[in-house]
């Protein structure tokens, strides 16, 4: 399905975003907040949620119309429940922005029995957008877009699937082998390989569904695993990105007329790339794509 003269203009779109309040999350809703008609901010630190919206406010001289949900993503009975306010409340989604995401240097299950790097940065937004999905497709055209990373290309091996809890992986005895790290990146793969399996569910509707990868960019990840990952960080600091040059690709994945009709693509520097041969691996996304319905007992609904 081709959107109608390839038109996409944002000033009259709503665009809905998780991890909102810090690094590349804030610097594209500042920018996003002189160019949209609405934002949908969802954050974890109600405090800061809304203190980012009465800056936005503020700079628009009150013009925007910003909207704050709180919620965990890695819980998916709270994404639930943050849909279910968000459908209340939202009667038009556009734009959907899969961006909250982290890395933790130990072992952790949520409440649902789910590793906590794979509940926050896949399930998490696997459910939030098959839950908003009608939504979605009840606009002409609307986006999907995921964060991912250059990272992905560290699960040499693909996801495992038969270690989904990430049991073997978080031994004491191999933490000193980047295990974490690893884990990490299967989750920034299953980005990748759920919007391309998301894109081609899509296709004949005015959906259109894309992932890309910010570069190093100077944020708040990994500060939240102990000092040496604190002291790592900044060290890292040094070469990397501003949030501002991070979330660059992300904004023009959002205003673009380019990109009307294309779908399930990977792209950095504002252009499409190809990830790796494990990210282009059609049978692993359709087992991501059972297994992801299998864990939060959602349907594609369309």
């Amino acid at each position: 399905m081709e959107i109608k003269n390839n038109v996409w203009n944002i000033k009259d779109k709503y665009v809905m975003i998780t991890g909102a309040t810090s690094g590349i999350g804030l610097a594209a809703i500042k920018e996003l907040a002189h160019k949209v008609k609405g934002l949908g901010l969802i954050a974890r630190n109600e405090i800061k949620a809304r203190i980012v919206a009465d800056d936005i406010r503020e700079a628009t001289n009150g013009k925007m119309h910003v909207d704050v949900f709180i919620g965990n993503m890695s819980s998916q009975e709270t994404i639930r429940e943050l849909a279910h306010q968000i459908l209340l409340k939202c009667t038009k989604i556009d734009v959907l922005i899969n961006n909250a995401g982290a890395l933790f240097e130990n072992h952790q299950i949520t409440d649902e029995g789910i590793e906590m790097t794979w509940a926050l940065n896949h399930l998490g937004p696997y459910l939030l957008t098959m839950l908003l999905l009608e939504r979605l497709n009840e606009c002409d055209s609307a986006r999907i877009i995921t964060t991912s990373s250059h990272g992905h290309k560290m699960a040499k091996r693909g996801i495992d699937f038969n270690d989904l809890n990430a049991e073997r992986k978080y031994r004491p005895f191999r933490k000193m082998m980047g295990e974490a790290t690893l884990r990490y990146a299967e989750t920034k793969l299953a980005n990748i390989l759920f919007t391309a399996e998301l894109g081609r569910k899509l296709k004949d509707t005015g959906v259109r569904t894309y992932c890309y990868d910010p570069g190093l960019v100077a944020t708040n990840f990994n500060r939240n695993n102990g000092r040496l990952a604190h002291m790592t960080m900044d060290v890292m600091k040094i070469f990397s990105l501003s949030p501002e040059k991070g979330a660059e690709t992300l904004l023009w994945l959002i205003e673009s007329s380019q990109i009307t009709n294309q779908t399930g693509c990977y792209y950095a520097n504002k252009r499409i790339q190809v990830p790796s041969v494990q990210a282009q691996d059609k049978i692993a996304a359709e087992q991501l794509w059972r297994i992801s319905e299998e864990q939060t007992k959602v349907t594609f609904p369309l």
